[in-house]
């Protein structure tokens, strides 16, 4: 049976792929308070500007392609039980042809009404616009906005829970529920982290990769096929 990698994965691998994180701006978001277009306060404050900031996510999207970290994590598949548990919105894992993803915070080319986020429908790269409906309510995006549920976060926990080796890429696991999310790894799980900014602590049970995502995931490769 083939050993299971659960994967935790955030901006940091997409970022090398051209798309813009917002902690590394001051807590601004494509030069937007991200909670302006990041909560559901936002959306009930100026929907427009919400509606706007994500179909312009969108069309970068459309543009953009799997870096090597995500076609890495894909590959990894042909030894190991891969399963990613990933807080970015974006399909880079789904294009790269992974097979197993959670997405925690939604999907940026899906859509929802407002008032009902279990109807769900894809809209590839296209635009919302107010007056466009589901069930005669307002479009919204499908996103997991601060100040809403994370309906995938136990779907989440039991993934966890049954890893075999896990893996943080491109996350400073800061935002809440992620955070925790390691803390659910069996006591024999081995952990490793691809950061690299951080400063493992000495009494850390992860491995440590000091990389970039790109660099750094062909060096865990290494590591979990070649020991």
């Amino acid at each position: 049976m083939k050993k299971k990698i659960v994967v935790l994965s955030g901006a940091g691998i997409s970022a090398e792929s051209g798309i813009s994180t917002f902690r590394d701006q001051n807590g601004l978001w494509e030069n937007h308070d991200i909670m302006e277009v990041a909560s559901i306060d936002g959306w009930n404050k100026n929907p427009v500007l919400v509606l706007d900031f994500y179909n312009k996510r969108r069309t970068q999207l459309a543009e953009l392609e799997p870096n090597i970290a995500h076609l890495t994590l894909a590959d990894l598949e042909r030894e190991f039980n891969v399963h990613i548990i990933t807080q970015n919105v974006d399909d880079l894992h789904e294009r790269a042809q992974s097979s197993n993803i959670i997405h925690l915070h939604g999907e940026l080319r899906k859509a929802c009404p407002e008032n009902n986020k279990s109807k769900v429908e894809d809209i590839g790269f296209d635009k919302i616009e107010i007056g466009d409906k589901m069930n005669g309510v307002q479009k919204r995006p499908f996103i997991v906005w601060f100040g809403e549920d994370v309906p995938m976060l136990k779907q989440a926990i039991n993934t966890v829970m049954t890893a075999d080796i896990l893996l943080i890429i491109g996350t400073s696991m800061n935002v809440y529920p992620a955070d925790s999310l390691h803390d659910y790894a069996p006591n024999e799980c081995k952990k490793y982290l691809i950061d690299p900014n951080k400063i493992a602590d000495p009494n850390s049970a992860f491995h440590q990769i000091n990389e970039t995502a790109t660099k750094g995931i062909l060096i865990f490769k290494d590591l979990v096929i070649n020991h």
